[in-house]
């Protein structure tokens, strides 16, 4: 399938991906569930930490989770973007499934600082290009995404598509002009979609990860069921 390239709402993850994606997840102690503060000030009571994806087997096999949403999603691209930090590593894996998959699409990432010798610069890699394809992991508040967008559009490419491995389907914050942060309507996926005209990928969201906790009542996932949906009745967006 291909969708539309005018077309910026992403469609549901796959259910049965989404699912094997959060046990994956719990397996690995990369979901964790308790009382965590998020960079909004927020008290969650689940925390997603893709800096746990640290061996060869769970970034390999992570990989494979982002390629097979991509494939699923019909998205098209020419070349993929990992922002500096978590994307760099989430990006590389991506393209070396995808090319074991017999999509081989060039890689590129920026660094945060520019080097001031050698090649010099903050881009490395693949001249970016065409319709580029941002991997990271999630997105909370958006800035990251705003940022690899303005570096892509700067050297002249087009940020076609963001894919980001968990949707937490809550509202975004701004600061506003009397510097207090507030909450809006929309979640920074649904500001990527709407305001910024990309397509997103999500292997799972918040939804999923409540039909998880639902599947498995009884006991502490009863508890964290509890804790997730009343955050989510707090926060989330539709």
């Amino acid at each position: 399938m291909v969708l539309d390239t005018g077309a910026v709402q992403a469609g549901a993850p796959d259910a049965a991906l989404a699912q094997e994606f959060v046990q994956f997840c719990v397996d690995a102690g990369v979901l964790r569930f308790g009382e965590f503060k998020t960079k909004a000030g927020r008290l969650s009571p689940y925390f997603f930490n893709a800096g746990l994806f640290d061996d060869g087997a769970k970034l390999g096999r992570l990989a494979q989770f982002y390629a097979k949403a991509l494939v699923a999603s019909g998205i098209e691209f020419d070349m993929i973007f990992g922002p500096a930090y978590k994307g760099i590593p989430l990006g590389a894996a991506v393209s070396i499934e995808l090319a074991r998959l017999g999509r081989n699409v060039p890689f590129a990432y920026n660094r945060k600082e520019a080097k001031d010798h050698g090649e010099g610069g903050t881009l490395v890699g693949a001249p970016l290009k065409g319709r580029v394809l941002i991997v990271d992991d999630v997105m909370s508040a958006g800035t990251a995404a705003r940022e690899s967008i303005a570096l892509i559009r700067a050297a002249g490419a087009i940020p076609h598509a963001i894919a980001i491995a968990l949707d937490r389907q809550e509202k975004a914050t701004e600061v506003g002009a009397d510097g207090q942060v507030r909450d809006v309507d929309h979640s920074a996926v649904q500001y990527v979609q709407r305001e910024l005209g990309m397509q997103v990928c999500t292997i799972a969201r918040l939804a999923d990860l409540l039909q998880y906790l639902n599947l498995r009542a009884g006991g502490e996932f009863d508890a964290h069921h509890e804790r997730v949906l009343a955050y989510r009745q707090r926060y989330g967006v539709a």
